[in-house]
């Protein structure tokens, strides 16, 4: 990717079950404090663990965009004020312009929850007056509400490749920047909780009854959780303070089945092996891949296959679903986020609830974290139906 635009990272954010911003994401990761609780989402009566995010039910969207109030939108809205990223955000409209600023975001169910409440409500197969699917529920009501926020007059696109969505974002806005139709790029995602998600992953038998723990060899599946969080993306000639760079993206999309990865992890294998071949670089410089490690069966293992494969055995990885859940069309970003805090703070995450590593699996698991220099991170995200995408993270220079 030497002859590629990198993107420097100047600003991020992400609110979590773990906390709003940086610093309460990267304090519950070096104390091991997970924010996964036993299942309290209203209308949801089944033994599970959540990642639920506290104050979105007191805090509705108000003032002029009061029209987009959803689940969905409030936690946008609150992964906006954290870190000052909408400040930083006016900073860079006032110096590059509103119309060299593109806005591309990543969700999965979008304010689906919204249409469910109105639909608990109904009367006489009526939806209330107050429900609002265009400024709500459609997939592209949260991008438009940031853009209107952030007042951002680029392009606006909204990304929806299940749990790959917010990861996806990264590769549109490289594309928006190489080919000069911005300056700069805020990327992200938001997915909240809803009934939908929860009984549609326990329906799929996917959902564990306690916390998760990813790559244990007694792990029993998923914890669902929510999520928001945003980074902004520069063109490296007169960008900010860089915090990170995108030094490479891979995608790919195998297709194999709906719902199930493919066997050998041909899918993951093809978007890792992008990520590095876009940034020219060998597998032996990535110091920490953050993998997608949802905690099912089947996931783990055939991602552990592709690592080993590409790897070898000896890169350290982990999964960091222990703290957040599984978070959808925000795992990309969540990750991320992550994966520039290692950068940045010198520290490898652990693999949280792991108590025995599945002998099956290969990879060089890190079971708790520790201080290390991370130059360069590599973050998994693979979704259904075989979307696929790897984010390589680097040092700024």
């Amino acid at each position: 990717m030497s002859a590629r635009v990198r993107p420097s990272i100047t600003a991020f954010t992400a609110v979590s079950c773990l906390g709003s911003g940086q610093r309460a994401t990267l304090e519950a990761l070096r104390k091991g404090s997970s924010g996964l609780r036993p299942c309290d989402f209203p209308g949801a009566d089944f033994q599970t663990h959540i990642g639920r995010v506290d104050g979105l039910e007191d805090n509705p969207v108000t003032g002029s965009l009061a029209r987009y109030d959803c689940r969905n939108n409030r936690l946008a809205e609150m992964a906006l004020l954290s870190d000052n990223f909408a400040g930083h955000v006016g900073d860079c409209v006032a110096r590059r312009g509103a119309g060299r600023i593109g806005l591309v975001l990543g969700t999965s169910t979008s304010g689906i929850h919204q249409a469910e409440r109105a639909f608990a409500e109904r009367g006489n197969d009526a939806l209330p007056d107050w429900f609002d699917y265009r400024h709500s529920q459609d997939v592209h009501a949260t991008t438009e509400f940031v853009g209107a926020r952030l007042g951002i007059e680029g392009p606006c696109m909204t990304v929806s490749t299940a749990c790959s969505s917010s990861a996806k974002v990264f590769a549109d806005a490289r594309q928006l920047i190489e080919h000069d139709i911005c300056d700069a790029v805020v990327v992200g995602g938001v997915d909240s909780l809803c009934l939908l998600t929860l009984y549609g992953f326990r329906s799929l038998e996917l959902t564990a009854p306690d916390a998760c723990r990813p790559n244990d060899a007694d792990r029993a599946g998923l914890s669902i959780g929510e999520a928001g969080g945003f980074a902004l993306l520069e063109r490296p000639s007169g960008a900010g303070q860089a915090l990170a760079v995108l030094e490479g993206v891979g995608e790919s999309s195998d297709a194999y089945h709906m719902s199930s990865p493919h066997p050998e992890g041909l899918g993951a294998l093809g978007s890792m092996r992008g990520a590095l071949g876009s940034a020219g670089l060998a597998p032996e410089q990535v110091d920490y891949i953050n993998l997608h490690g949802t905690g099912s069966k089947a996931n783990d293992l055939v991602e552990s296959r592709a690592v080993i494969s590409l790897f070898g055995g000896d890169t350290p990885c982990s999964s960091t679903k222990g703290w957040t859940g599984h978070t959808l069309g925000a795992a990309g970003i969540i990750e991320a986020v992550i994966a520039i805090l290692a950068i940045r703070d010198g520290f490898m995450p652990g693999n949280l609830g792991m108590r025995k590593l599945d002998p099956d699996i290969e990879t060089n698991v890190v079971p708790v974290g520790r201080d290390a220099d991370v130059r360069r991170v590599l973050s998994n995200s693979f979704g259904f139906g075989g979307n696929n995408c790897s984010l390589l993270f680097g040092r700024a220079t």
